[in-house]
């Protein structure tokens, strides 16, 4: 009994602080959004702000970059994190120094991720004096275009590394007698991969896949930083879109906006996490 109120101890204030600070504000936003008005003159319109956003062209916009920024990095990041896993599976035990390499970008400060920026992709940067030397056209990286390659870049940089460690620690686990026997019944490196290391390898491609999506959504503060509050339409992202409605005081908007996007994200989720326990129940 005591090791029990012991362990409520320790919980309960954490839960508390759950509460107060995340679950409360997010249902107060839930509410916000099926409302119009404020205080408590506000009525009850139901899904009317949701229609009148999708109806926003810089709304639409918004959501739309974020939904290309998300098909075409997450998969990316999965993929080249998985490679580089596979590839690097016998090295990661014998070379710690080589975790660290992967690390630093992940968590190398916001400053000098858009220093780094400036320094590569500015008029006067290395990619410009590249160009310049070879006799080629110099690009305005940041603001055409070219600024949605560039936040790919940028994003590929930051998490793949992560990623990579998270897929070594499920690879590891698999047991080193499975490829031995494989190898013995006559399978190749293909199909090795295929049917003895990608079966177990589903939930860890799950927990990357969830935080591939987290960090693409923490990469858009250093484009922020780079491209403004107004930047190139291309990379015009949700984050530009909630913090200008932040900025000029629209709350009805700002809350429609983020609780339409947890209601994307968090059904994507699902549906994934569904199909990863389907296939997990399969190979069983």
């Amino acid at each position: 009994m005591k090791k029990l109120l012991k362990a409520y101890a320790l919980i309960v204030p954490l839960l508390a602080g759950c509460l107060v600070f995340t679950v409360l504000p997010f249902l107060s936003v839930v509410q916000s959004s099926f409302r119009y008005g404020s205080g408590g003159s506000a009525a009850f319109v139901g899904l009317e702000n949701f229609k009148k956003l999708l109806q926003n062209d810089m709304f639409r916009l918004a959501f739309g970059n974020s939904m290309r920024f998300l098909a075409l990095g997450v998969p990316l990041c999965l993929a080249l994190s998985y490679t580089l896993a596979i590839f690097l599976k016998d090295l990661a035990g014998r070379y710690r120094l080589l975790k660290a390499v992967f690390l630093f970008p992940y968590i190398m400060p916001v400053a000098g991720t858009v220093l780094l920026i400036d320094l590569l992709f500015s008029d006067h940067g290395a990619a410009n004096r590249l160009l310049f030397f070879l006799g080629l056209p110099v690009a305005d990286w940041l603001g055409s275009p070219y600024a949605f390659a560039v936040m790919i870049a940028l994003y590929l940089w930051k998490s793949t590394g992560y990623g990579v460690l998270l897929l070594l620690s499920g690879l590891i686990t698999i047991p080193r007698e499975q490829y031995e026997a494989a190898q013995m019944e006559g399978a190749t490196a293909w199909h090795q991969f295929r049917y003895v290391t990608t079966p177990q390898m589903w939930n860890s491609l799950f927990v990357a896949l969830v935080f591939a999506v987290v960090n693409a959504f923490k990469c858009f503060k250093e484009m922020f930083l780079v491209g403004g509050e107004h930047p190139n339409e291309h990379v015009y992202m949700l984050q530009h879109y909630l913090n200008n409605c932040f900025a000029n005081l629209n709350y009805q908007r700002l809350s429609t906006a983020s609780v339409l996007l947890f209601a994307v994200l968090f059904g994507s989720f699902l549906l994934l996490y569904a199909w990863v326990t389907y296939r997990e129940e399969k190979k069983l």
